[in-house]
């Protein structure tokens, strides 16, 4: 692992647990707003990942969340209007356009970096702005970022301490499993990593979409591998079709423990046909818990395959030369 992965990237996923623990007895200064009805989170990549969960979190309640991996801020966003702009690295053009048009509107804003160009644009304008420290990579930061935005943001985004405390225990359990300690068959990342051989496509239920998107990317990234995601109602109707010719797909099915009854009964149809077509699949289970918990423990999980998955094909997870000759063209 020492050898493949240069820069270490193992190694900050092993402190995880920790880093969440440190960042939420972090004291950041808390963004209070009233009268917020419409939140849009603005990010790419790894900081876009960070919107994805809050977005699943605040889902079933009263706010309208919007999230923009783009340039473009919707039309609705108004006076009542909570734009949270996050860039770990404090450059990404995509949302220092979209900080730039926000300030501009008669609408709430609040920024998270680890500084750049986007510090510098809220303290010329006197915006909320939280300075956050980036941890290896803007991927291997999400983990502090959740934490420190929840305290951060703690008004407006209804979680119960005792719901955090319990993602951060969840984390430190699931840490013994799946870190470079436990290198056995028992390790549950390592096995599916080792299980991959073709190009995954998981299917996943709706409230678990931001675990999916994020272990597409981080494969994407990590492993520099193709790999696909597809919400199992809506793949029923079209995806599952691909699967009558033989290809080097590989079906993993991403399930929560409490799955809503109709979307439990279309896992097991969905098993049966793999097994009448003799398609191997693999299958992950969230934890029990909030929704915070499930989420950031089946990223933590999928993370850390990402990585074994890259250290097996011999491939240094950390650089991202792709990504970059985009940028210097930006």
């Amino acid at each position: 692992m020492n050898r493949i992965d240069k820069q270490g990237m193992y190694k900050i996923y092993d402190k995880w647990p920790q880093m969440a623990s440190d960042s939420y007895r972090t004291k950041y200064d808390v963004m209070d707003y009233k009268n917020i009805d419409h939140i849009v989170f603005a990010g790419m990549g790894g900081s876009g990942a960070i919107g994805d969960l809050f977005a699943a979190i605040l889902s079933k309640t009263n706010l309208h969340v919007s999230l923009v991996k783009g340039y473009i801020l919707p039309n609705t966003v108004d006076s009542n209007t909570l734009v949270v702009t996050i860039s770990i690295s404090g450059n990404t053009v995509e949302t220092l356009t979209v900080l730039n048009s926000a300030k501009k509107l008669d609408c709430k804003l609040a920024a998270f970096s680890s500084g750049g160009k986007m510090e510098n644009i809220c303290k010329k304008n006197n915006i909320n702005f939280q300075k956050i420290p980036s941890v290896h990579s803007p991927r291997a930061s999400f983990i502090n970022y959740v934490y420190s935005i929840l305290c951060a943001l703690s008004p407006i985004i209804p979680i119960k301490k005792q719901n955090i405390l319990e993602s951060i225990n969840e984390l430190t359990k699931l840490s013994s499993k799946i870190n470079s300690s436990n290198l056995t068959k028992q390790n549950p990342s390592l096995s599916l990593a080792e299980w991959m051989s073709g190009i995954p496509l998981m299917y996943y239920p709706w409230g678990l979409q931001a675990a999916a998107v994020r272990f597409k990317s981080c494969l994407q990234e990590n492993a520099k591998s193709h790999a696909m995601i597809e919400d199992v109602i809506e793949a029923s109707h079209n995806g599952i079709v691909s699967w009558e010719k033989p290809s080097n797909v590989q079906p993993i099915l991403l399930q929560g423990q409490d799955d809503y009854v109709k979307t439990k009964e279309r896992w097991t149809i969905l098993k049966e046909y793999f097994s009448k077509n003799h398609i191997d699949y693999a299958e992950i289970k969230s934890v029990k818990g909030s929704i915070l918990t499930k989420l950031v423990c089946l990223v933590y999980l999928l993370d850390y395959t990402s990585i074994y998955n890259a250290i097996l094909k011999k491939t240094d997870p950390t650089p991202v030369k792709s990504i970059e000759f985009i940028k210097e063209r930006l």
